[in-house]
C-alpha cells in the first residue's frame, strides 16, 4: 500500500512539472515576470517600412531573456512612431523611426524600465 502512495506522488509531481514545462515552451519563458507570462506585445500598427525615414541602432545592456526582448520592444513600439526589433545575441535593438531621434528622445523610453541604453547610432 505505501509504495502505491509514493507512486501516485511521484506521478502527480511528474505532471506538474511537464505542465510547468509545457507553459515555459508555449509562452517563451522569462526571467523578467517573476514566474509570470510574459508581457503582451505592442504590435506597431504601421508596418509599411517606407513610412519610417530614420534608422537607429541602440546598444542596449540588461536584456538576458525572451521576456527582457520584449520589454525593449514594447517600451519603444508604445510611442507609436517608432518599430523596434531587439536581438538578444547581440544585445542591440533596431529602431524605425517616422520622426528624427535623439539620446534624450530614447532615454524618455527608457525610463520606466531596468535596461541601461548604452549607445546610439543613427544608420543611414
Amino acid at each position: 500500500m505505501g509504495n502505491v502512495i509514493i507512486s501516485l506522488v511521484l506521478l502527480l509531481l511528474i505532471a506538474v512539472a511537464f505542465a510547468h514545462i509545457i507553459k515555459i515552451v508555449k509562452t517563451g519563458g522569462s526571467c523578467c515576470g517573476s514566474g509570470s507570462d510574459m508581457a503582451p506585445k505592442i504590435k506597431v500598427a504601421d508596418r509599411d517600412k517606407t513610412h519610417y525615414p530614420y534608422k537607429y541602432r541602440l546598444k542596449v545592456e540588461g536584456m538576458v531573456c525572451a521576456g527582457c526582448v520584449r520589454n525593449v520592444e514594447n517600451a519603444i513600439n508604445s510611442d507609436g512612431e517608432l518599430w523596434a526589433v531587439a536581438d538578444l545575441g547581440k544585445k542591440e535593438v533596431r529602431v524605425l523611426a517616422k520622426r528624427k531621434m535623439g539620446l534624450d528622445d530614447f532615454l524618455k523610453l527608457f525610463e520606466k524600465t531596468h535596461y541601461t541604453l548604452s549607445d546610439i547610432e543613427h544608420i543611414s
